[in-house]
């Protein structure tokens, strides 16, 4: 038994490639949680079919954000990381959660809103309204303590909770009621050609992703967009774009703010763009790149990691279930 609190946190395979603000933002504080925490992290491939998808291409993403995960620094043996999708019990749990669950309740979630305004609904699945239920499922099913979140996911931790203490009223105590963890964060990584948005997928021109080709990210850095005058200070309301760049530098090599304004001191934007693109393929993308190529071409070894990932993933699930449906009143 371990007194350590336990964290779990997931991410899609939604892309080919994650991006430096995944990088930054989650993966690299995954890798320090695992010194502090008890840590279950998962590739929630059940999320990623509540749009339309490509089989083989869910497949590959698949197996590429979980070496992508290992890459990052988060270390199998200390952690449980495993592919949602091999846990037969969050679609179990989600279905008792989802009866748990009131219509106007899941109505309300602001991310269902924009997505189905979005794509109109009638090509708007279920499964993209109950996607809240499952991401509650996901959480207590491994009973966290602490849930690292955005401000993206703080409405739907809040629905995990509401559950939680809900089903634990109603039946008898089964679930830890999980906390919202803010991971301390030193800065947002913005998009490099709109410093007003989050660094995103969706906005590829700006956006670093670490797979690419180190010309292509080189090409990115030189384009990015800067600010008038020619002083590089830390400025996010005058100077968002050079502010951006300087957080980038920073979070990549461990170096101060204040540190850097006095290394630019008397340079111009170039060196700047220049330096922030040295900086992230030395220290993050070519050492990340190997590592992913390393893992994809022994296949059998990531295999085998998916499978322990599963096994031990699957060992906390099933306790929480059986005990869900004792208190349900299910016979076992």
């Amino acid at each position: 038994m371990t007194n350590k609190k336990r964290v779990l946190s997931g991410i899609q395979p939604t892309a080919d490639s994650f991006q430096l603000g995944n990088y930054l933002g989650a993966l690299k504080q995954w890798a320090l949680l695992e010194n502090t925490h008890e840590t279950f992290y998962s590739v929630v491939d059940l999320h990623a079919i509540t749009v339309e998808h490509e089989p083989k291409v869910l497949h590959q993403r698949t197996l590429l954000a979980f070496a992508q995960i290992i890459a990052a620094g988060v270390d199998p043996e200390k952690s449980t990381l495993f592919v949602q999708s091999q846990v037969p019990q969050h679609a179990q749990l989600a279905w008792v959660l989802g009866c748990q669950t009131g219509f106007g309740e899941a109505s309300r979630m602001t991310q269902f809103k924009d997505k189905s305004l979005k794509g109109g609904m009638e090509r708007t699945s279920v499964g993209l309204f109950t996607y809240p239920i499952l991401q509650a499922a996901d959480i207590l099913l491994y009973q966290a303590d602490r849930v690292p979140v955005g401000e993206d996911q703080r409405q739907h931790l809040e629905l995990t909770r509401d559950l939680a203490i809900r089903f634990n009223n109603n039946f008898g105590t089964t679930f830890t009621v999980p906390e919202p963890f803010i991971v301390k964060e030193s800065a947002k990584i913005l998009d490099l050609q709109d410093p007003s948005a989050k660094m995103s997928k969706s906005l590829p021109g700006g956006c670093i992703f670490l797979l690419d080709d180190e010309k292509v990210i080189l090409k990115k850095f030189k384009s990015a967009v800067t600010d008038s005058g020619r002083e590089i200070t830390f400025d996010p309301k005058n100077k968002p774009g050079v502010s951006n760049l300087l957080s980038i530098i920073s979070l990549v090599t461990q170096k101060s703010i204040s540190d850097l304004e006095n290394d630019f001191s008397g340079k111009g934007y170039g060196d700047l763009k220049q330096s922030a693109a040295e900086a992230v393929i030395e220290i993050v993308t070519r050492p990340f790149k190997a590592r992913v190529d390393e893992l994809l071409k022994d296949k059998a070894q990531l295999a085998k990691l998916i499978s322990t990932g599963a096994q031990k993933a699957e060992a906390v699930a099933s306790s929480t279930l059986n005990k869900v449906h004792e208190n349900l009143g299910f016979v076992n």
